[in-house]
């Protein structure tokens, strides 16, 4: 076993918020494996899977929403919900908080709205404030090429998103006065060395996990309320089967889970 084979899996992935001094722009990085662990897991556990397009896609979303995360107030809550066409026909669903420190998405391609345009809808929930919800269309390009023109588009600033190899990905965001010439001109490599060239300063670190948090004994209070529209389908075949619209995991329902809930 390699040396590299050895090394633990950190439990938490921690993402870096880096000034990069004199270009006046934002740096959030980070190494995912350990979200890209738990996701894998949670996928065995409810035994699940995605097509290998989908978790590629899944991979990068989860990815740039995390750092997106990081560039916003700690108190707000997101939610990314994509229709697309290319690179083919699925739904994306990626939520988090910085708060709660998780993150959660899931890829499907049944039941998905035929589309001939790669469509965002983007929320973001305050605390008692009504939910501010953007929806933009997105090029037909690379996932980065989507999180770039969702910043040009909902956030009105420029971006630049990459994926670094072996499970790391940066975020660089424009700040006021940025030099947005030496932005886009940035290359992998360059991005690899920035803290080797570039005057920086970490800002801070917030940690991340892929969690959803739902387990049967939250699912039960809904098929309580709703037990009268089941309770055909409880009398025929005996149970139900519950799916998480944020995770995809399933849990069974039978009557007397219903029936102990209900005492």
């Amino acid at each position: 076993m390699s040396e590299a084979e050895q090394q633990p899996v950190e439990e938490f992935t921690k993402v870096e918020s880096i000034f990069v001094r004199g270009r006046n722009c934002l740096l959030l990085r980070a190494d995912f494996s350990p979200i890209f662990v738990d996701y894998y897991l949670h996928l065995m556990q409810h035994k699940l899977r995605n097509e290998e397009t989908e978790d590629t896609v899944l991979k990068k979303l989860l990815a740039y929403f995390t750092l997106h995360l990081v560039s916003r107030p700690w108190q707000e809550y997101h939610a990314w919900t994509f229709n697309v066409c290319t690179p083919r026909l699925a739904n994306y669903f990626i939520s988090g908080s910085s708060l709660t420190e998780d993150v959660v998405g899931r890829a499907f391609r049944e039941d998905v709205r035929e589309t001939d345009k790669n469509m965002l809808f983007a929320q973001n929930l305050l605390p008692n404030k009504e939910p501010q919800t953007s929806v933009i269309a997105l090029p037909s390009g690379p996932v980065e090429d989507w999180v770039q023109d969702f910043y040009r588009q909902s956030e009105q600033r420029q971006s630049r998103a990459f994926d670094l190899g072996e499970d790391k990905f940066a975020l660089i965001t424009a700040q006021p006065d940025a030099d947005h010439d030496w932005l886009q001109e940035l290359t992998v490599d360059d991005v690899r060395s920035i803290s080797e060239v570039e005057q920086t300063k970490l800002l801070e670190t917030r940690k991340f996990r892929f969690s959803c948090g739902c387990t049967v004994e939250k699912v039960l209070p809904v098929v309580r309320a709703m037990k009268r529209d089941f309770a055909d389908l409880l009398s025929e075949q005996g149970f139900l089967e519950i799916n998480c619209p944020r995770c995809g995991a399933s849990y069974r329902v039978t009557p007397d889970m219903v029936l102990e809930q209900e005492n």
